[in-house]
């Protein structure tokens, strides 16, 4: 099955949505939305589309931005161990402000 003919398919098996962010699509913008593979393997097309979800563009650059971080061992922009907790209440004080009233 040829690159279009996935696409074709996937567009009529899955409804016309983003599989991560849930924007929804119609005949005007469709080609913003886009068949991604779920194994990385643009040859798997089971005609079931079981190897496939529907992702605009910008899902579907972000999905593969993340494969390649992950295959070359670059962590993604906040670290798990460089994680920072917030430690500012902005209502720490609101009991006495609301007894100013």
């Amino acid at each position: 099955m040829g690159e279009s003919g996935y696409r074709e398919q996937a567009l009529k098996i899955y409804p016309w949505i983003c599989g991560r962010c849930a924007r929804e699509f119609t005949g005007a913008n469709l080609r913003e939305l886009t068949v991604h593979h779920r194994d990385h393997n643009h040859s798997n097309n089971p005609p079931d589309g079981s190897n496939w979800e529907l992702l605009c563009l910008y899902c579907h650059d972000n999905e593969h931005q993340k494969q390649l971080e992950a295959a070359t061992g670059q962590a993604s922009s906040v670290r798990a161990n460089e994680h920072r907790v917030a430690t500012h209440n902005p209502f720490a004080d609101l009991r006495e402000r609301l007894k100013k009233k």
